[in-house]
């Protein structure tokens, strides 16, 4: 593992243990984790709402157990937006499906594991070109991933984000017919699973930005003054955390385009 790229607003969320502990309720409104007993877990964490995302993935795998969660997350979320490398940024996805995988079949009931699983996978396909991800054949595990993430909890709200996302992607692509038949995406099923995502957690950034995305590629550009009013929303959050700041500035740089 070589030296990531530095979170660009380090030092803005000095969180320690004891704090993410007093917020976690708050933290983690979107995955609905639930608070570790483990303190190496729970410092894992710590590193990675600081933004240290490097060092929170090398906490988690040395925690084991639940730091398998930490880790992925945090792998997944500088992947997403830091790692300016797309052969590396290919390499942690695939890392992270690979652990998430075995994860989930040693915890059946993780959804966490499923839903990192799914978003390794659904961000991979992102990379290679949805289409491209289908043909292979990974569109039916991403699903299956968000899917099993929703049915063991309920309240992740970041599952439904994904899932919805998944629903919209594949309809833009292939179009409704061909992705409803071979793939069981639905433009209706995909509206309301953002509208149950931002109800469960409403301060959530990325999902007011995918709910835009999914508005616009389900229903066309007549729904673009919607789309950049769920941006204007999206921006104006006061981050929590590092990965929401991160989530934020994604927001402010599209309207500036």
């Amino acid at each position: 593992m070589g030296k990531w790229a530095a979170f660009p607003y380090l030092g803005d969320f000095g969180f320690g243990d004891d704090e993410v502990r007093s917020n976690w309720a708050r933290l983690h409104a979107g995955d609905a984790e639930p608070l570790p007993a483990d303190s190496a877990v729970l410092h894992a964490w710590t590193l990675y709402h600081r933004g240290e995302f490097q060092q929170a993935v090398q906490a988690g795998l040395a925690a084991g157990g639940g730091g398998i969660t930490v880790a992925n997350k945090a792998a997944c979320i500088y992947a997403t937006y830091l790692e300016k490398k797309e052969r590396t940024r290919l390499e942690l996805f695939q890392e992270v499906a690979q652990r998430a995988e075995a994860q989930a079949a040693r915890e059946p009931n993780n959804a966490g594991a499923w839903h990192h699983r799914g978003y390794a996978l659904g961000r991979y396909s992102q990379a290679i070109s949805v289409a491209k991800a289908l043909a292979q054949g990974l569109g039916s595990k991403v699903k299956e991933s968000f899917e099993k993430a929703i049915r063991l909890n309920p309240r992740h709200a970041d599952a439904h984000i994904a899932l919805g996302a998944f629903h919209a992607e594949v309809i833009d692509k292939v179009g409704p017919l061909i992705g409803g038949m071979t793939y069981g995406a639905k433009k209706e099923t995909g509206l309301t699973l953002f509208r149950q995502a931002l109800a469960l957690n409403p301060r959530s950034a990325i999902g007011l930005i995918e709910y835009a995305n999914g508005l616009v590629m389900l229903e066309g550009e007549g729904r673009l003054a919607e789309a950049t009013a769920l941006y204007e929303q999206a921006a104006a959050i006061e981050p929590l955390d590092a990965t929401q700041r991160l989530d934020v500035a994604l927001a402010q740089a599209e309207l500036e385009e």
